[in-house]
C-alpha cells in the first residue's frame, strides 16, 4: 500500500480523463482543472471546426473499457467523439473530480519543504493557490493556438476581410459566397477546404509549403488500419536502440523493406494522382512517417479534379486590396483567410527555470517514456505521447504514470537510467530519425507497439501480447486486449 496523494490533473480532454480515472481508482485524491466550460479538449464543440472527424478508425480511437457505439461510423465526427468522452466520464463518475472554467496560472515547487507543487489557479476573477503532492499535465499537443500574422492584415480586416485560426472556423455559414484561402497542409486545412466548397464558397484555395505523404482512409480499397497499423509494418522502420538480432534482420530484409515502401508510394501516387498535382513529396515515406502524417479528407482530390479547390505551393506574403499575395507572386482573391498553422506545444504556466530543464534549445523535450523528467520530480505528462491511437496511448501512459508516482513500477527507473535513456532517445531523433522530432519529439508513431511494450514491461504485465501470434504481428492494436494486459499488472492501492 502506498501513501494517498493529492493529485492535480491539468486538462479535461482525452488525456485528463484517462489520468483522473487512473489516479482515482488507485485511491488518490484527484482534483482536475479544465479551463473551458466542458470536457473534451479539442473535441469540445466550441473548439471544433465543422465536419471534423477522427483520423483513426473508431476501434483504435477508444479507451480500453468502453467501445464507441456500434452505430458510429468508422471515422466518427466531432460531436460523436465529444459524446463518447462524456459517456466515459459518466461511466467512471469523473465529473465529481473536476473544476471547470478554472485556469492554471502558474506552477512552482512547494515552499513548505514537502515534495510536490503549488498551483496558482484562477476562476471567475478570483485567484488562489493550492498545494499538490503530484501534478499530471494533460493539456496535450493542441492546447494553445499558434498565432501568426502577415503584412497588410490590419488594413485587410479594416476593409471587411477576416483572418482566423482554423479552430475558430466553427460555423460553415462563414464560407458562403466568400473567396476562401486556407494556409496549411494538415488534415484540419484539407477538412476546411472541403467543407467550404460544400457550403457555397465562391472560391477555395489551399496554400501549402511542401507536399507531404497523405494516406487515404482506404488504400487500394483496403482500410488503412489493416495495412499500416501492424507490428510487422512498424518493424520495418528504423527504431531506437535496435538489438543485434534486429540489425541482422533489417540487413537481410533490406531489399524487401525497400520494395514494400516503394510499392506503397507507387500506390499512393497512382490512387491520389500526386504527380498531376505536383504533390509528390521529396522524402521517402519511411523517413517521413510520424504523427504529422495526415489522412486524406474525402472530397479533397475530387475538389482538385473538378476545380472547386485550387492547390498552390507557397505561403502568404501579405494581404493587399482584398487579395492574399503569395510568395509565388500569385494574387488570390480573399475574403476569409483561415490559418491552419497548428498549435504551440508547451507548459506556459511552468517557470522558465523548469522549462529550461525540460526543453532543449532545439525544442526537443527531455522526457523518459514520453512522460517524466528526472529534474522535475512529482509531475508527469499524459497525452504528450502523440500517436495514431491517441486515446489508447493516453490511457497507457496514465496507468504507467500512477505506478511511477507511487514507486510501484516493476522496473522503477533510477535517475541515471532515465538520463541515459533520454540522451539516447534525443540522439536517435536527431541523427537516426529526424521525422520523430515533430511535436517536440513527443511522438510515438509509427512505433505504437514498441512504445506500449516498454510501458507494459515497466509495469510488470504478465501478458503483453495476444495469444494469436498472427493477430499480434499482422493486426492493429486492440484496445480491449491492452485492457487485459493492464489488468495483468500487479495490483495495489493508495491508503
Amino acid at each position: 500500500m502506498t501513501r494517498r496523494k493529492t493529485v492535480a490533473v491539468i486538462g479535461g480532454g482525452v488525456s485528463g480523463l484517462a489520468a483522473a480515472k487512473a489516479f482515482d481508482e488507485r485511491g488518490h485524491r484527484v482534483i482536475g482543472f479544465e479551463r473551458s466550460h466542458d470536457f473534451g479538449g479539442v473535441w469540445e464543440l466550441s473548439r471544433s471546426y465543422p465536419d471534423v472527424q477522427t483520423q483513426s478508425p473508431k476501434d483504435l480511437y477508444r479507451y480500453t473499457d468502453l467501445p464507441m457505439p456500434e452505430d458510429y461510423p468508422e471515422w466518427p465526427k466531432g460531436p460523436q467523439v465529444h459524446a463518447y468522452l462524456h459517456s466515459y466520464a459518466a461511466k467512471h463518475n469523473l465529473a465529481r473530480l473536476f473544476q471547470l472554467n478554472t485556469d492554471v496560472v502558474s506552477m512552482d515547487r512547494r515552499t513548505d519543504g514537502k515534495p510536490g507543487w503549488t498551483l496558482t489557479l484562477e476562476a471567475a476573477g478570483r485567484r488562489w493557490t493550492r498545494d499538490f503532492d503530484f501534478v499530471a499535465v494533460c493539456t496535450g499537443q493542441f492546447s494553445d493556438k499558434n498565432i501568426i500574422s502577415h503584412p497588410g492584415q490590419e488594413e485587410f480586416e479594416a476593409e471587411g476581410g477576416q483572418v482566423m485560426h482554423s479552430s475558430e472556423y466553427t460555423d460553415s455559414a462563414l464560407a458562403k459566397d466568400k473567396n476562401i484561402v486556407v494556409l496549411g497542409g494538415s488534415k484540419s486545412a484539407t477538412d476546411i477546404v472541403v467543407n467550404a466548397v460544400r457550403n457555397g464558397a465562391k472560391s477555395v484555395t489551399l496554400v501549402y509549403r511542401e507536399p507531404v505523404w497523405r494516406v487515404p482512409y482506404f488504400v487500394g480499397g483496403i482500410n488503412f488500419k489493416r495495412l499500416l497499423y501492424m507490428r510487422a509494418q512498424e518493424q520495418q522502420f528504423n527504431g531506437w536502440s535496435p538489438s543485434p538480432l534486429a540489425r541482422v534482420v533489417q540487413t537481410l530484409f533490406k531489399p524487401l523493406i525497400w520494395a514494400n515502401f516503394r510499392g506503397l508510394e507507387a500506390l499512393l501516387k497512382f490512387q491520389l494522382k500526386l504527380k498531376k498535382w505536383d504533390m509528390v513529396p521529396d522524402a521517402p515515406i519511411e523517413k517521413d512517417a510520424s504523427c504529422s502524417l495526415p489522412i486524406v479528407t474525402p472530397g479533397l482530390f475530387e475538389g482538385f479534379e473538378d476545380g472547386t479547390i485550387k492547390p498552390i505551393k507557397g505561403t502568404i506574403e501579405r494581404y493587399e486590396d482584398g487579395n492574399a499575395v503569395l510568395t509565388t507572386g500569385s494574387r488570390i482573391p480573399c475574403d476569409l483567410s483561415i490559418l491552419a498553422v497548428g498549435w504551440k506545444l508547451g507548459v506556459p504556466y511552468l517557470a522558465q527555470d523548469y522549462l529550461d530543464k525540460l526543453i532543449e534549445p532545439d525544442g526537443q523535450y527531455r522526457v523518459y517514456r514520453l512522460a517524466v523528467n528526472p529534474d522535475l520530480p512529482d509531475m508527469g505528462f499524459v497525452g504528450f505521447n502523440s500517436s495514431f491511437c491517441t486515446i489508447l496511448s493516453a490511457e497507457m501512459i496514465a496507468n504507467w504514470l500512477v505506478r511511477y508516482a507511487d514507486g510501484q513500477l516493476s522496473k522503477q527507473p533510477s535517475d541515471a537510467e532515465m538520463r541515459k535513456n533520454i540522451d539516447d532517445m534525443l540522439m536517435w531523433r536527431r541523427e537516426e530519425r529526424p521525422a520523430a522530432k515533430v511535436y517536440g519529439g513527443l511522438c510515438s508513431a509509427p512505433f505504437h507497439f514498441r512504445h506500449f511494450d516498454e510501458l507494459l514491461a515497466d509495469m510488470g504485465a504478465r501478458t503483453k501480447k495476444r495469444a494469436n501470434p498472427l493477430a499480434e504481428q499482422f493486426s492493429y492494436p486492440n484496445a480491449e486486449a491492452y485492457g487485459a494486459f493492464l489488468a495483468s499488472t500487479p495490483q495495489y492501492s493508495a491508503g
